[in-house]
């Protein structure tokens, strides 16, 4: 009885990449084109002849791809998604510094 062997892919650090954005970071361009969607509806006026609810639809998306490959160059996997984070949580630089926001103790002597 022959020991039956499959095939498995050993390259699993392979970043996945359309456009050269990671997966994630289309996600933020399509988030983009959505809320330009609901602006678009709401702004009236032209750019260079153009209506503007259609430059905030496809232009904002379409110039945010070569920034965001100009922004990411060189940078780690998961960089936009890391730096969203480290915005969106408080901060905390030392576990020894002394807390601001905290004015009382923590323990009462009775």
């Amino acid at each position: 009885m022959a020991l039956q062997v499959t095939p498995v892919n050993r390259n699993l650090q392979t970043r996945v990449t359309f456009m050269f954005l990671e997966f994630e970071d289309l996600f933020v361009v399509l988030g983009a084109a959505a809320v330009m969607n609901i602006v678009g509806h709401f702004v009236g006026g032209e750019i260079a002849g153009m209506p503007m609810n259609l430059v905030l639809q496809y232009g904002v998306p379409l110039f945010m791809v070569p920034v965001l490959m100009a922004f990411k160059y060189g940078k780690p996997r998961g960089y936009v998604r890391d730096l969203a984070c480290w915005y969106g949580k408080p901060r905390t630089y030392c576990a020894v510094a002394r807390d601001r926001e905290i004015r009382t103790t923590y323990l009462r002597e009775e």
